[in-house]
């Protein structure tokens, strides 16, 4: 009935796509740090302008608590405005009460994937965050290493990660804020931390405040709330999603004006 194919062949055609995609996108436009909802749909978004972009995400499977909500139910909550962004991803919702809709939480997660991937967005996942590049006060990119490398026991983790590049990285992970605690380790930055549970101040400021924290490092999400001490918001998502789209339109106008800073300086060394 299948085609008869060596298990040398099937090898042979996961490490050629792997290695051939890996290698073009070790720089890319945008690394995003994370796939949850920011980053996915950060992502996706950004892509759709035609940026290459690199999520990195350390579990095996993409998402975050997109897919399963609060307390292992796994049905999400999005207010109003978050109707909008639903519609357009093409996820069904059903209104809870005025203003409060409700989504199941695999088909959304697995809707907000596609779509990124859809746009174009690489995922490189099972990838551990392990640090920045930093050069001339400016975040150029991600050290990364397998994620189970970190689960090995101490004297055999001697395993040296390596470096991508990007013109920005996104952190989107979470509560942790893992690229914006590599700075602050280090005295650039001083962060926060989350507060406690205050729904409706906490996504009216989360979006509020995502942006860029240092040059070339973004932040978006629950990263947002760590960093800026933000109460938290629990199993509600429409901040995710804008928080998302936010952060992405900041990175896309940052890149754009950067580009055109750089077309105007060859025009004027021409003519000199």
């Amino acid at each position: 009935m299948f085609k008869e194919i060596s298990e040398a062949q099937i090898s042979r055609a996961i490490v050629s796509e792997f290695n051939a995609w890996f290698k073009e996108y070790l720089v890319s436009d945008v690394i995003i740090v994370g796939g949850g909802p920011s980053g996915l749909m950060a992502a996706r978004d950004l892509s759709l302008a035609g940026l290459k972009i690199l999520i990195v995400e350390s579990n095996n499977y993409i998402g975050g608590g997109f897919w399963i909500g609060g307390y292992f139910m796994n049905t999400l909550t999005f207010r109003a405005p978050a109707d909008e962004i639903l519609d357009e991803l093409k996820i069904p919702y059903k209104e809870a009460e005025e203003g409060l809709f409700i989504a199941d939480g695999p088909s959304a997660c697995s809707k907000l994937i596609s779509a990124a991937c859809d746009a174009g967005a690489k995922i490189l996942n099972l990838t551990k965050f392990d640090d920045v590049v930093l050069r001339h006060s400016r975040v150029e990119g991600a050290v990364i290493n397998w994620a189970p490398v970190s689960a090995l026991p101490r004297q055999i983790t001697c395993v040296d990660p390596i470096a991508l590049e990007a013109k920005a990285v996104v952190d989107a992970t979470g509560h942790d804020a893992w690229v914006a605690k590599s700075l602050e380790k280090r005295g650039i930055l001083k962060l926060q931390t989350y507060g406690p549970m205050d729904v409706n101040t906490s996504e009216d400021l989360v979006v509020e405040k995502t942006g860029q924290i240092y040059p070339g490092l973004y932040v978006t999400g629950m990263a947002t709330a760590t960093v800026f001490g933000i109460p938290r918001m629990g199993p509600t998502f429409a901040a995710m999603l804008f928080s998302g789209r936010k952060v992405a339109a900041l990175v896309r106008q940052e890149i754009a004006e950067d580009k055109a800073e750089k077309k105007s300086y060859v025009r004027e060394a021409l003519t000199v």
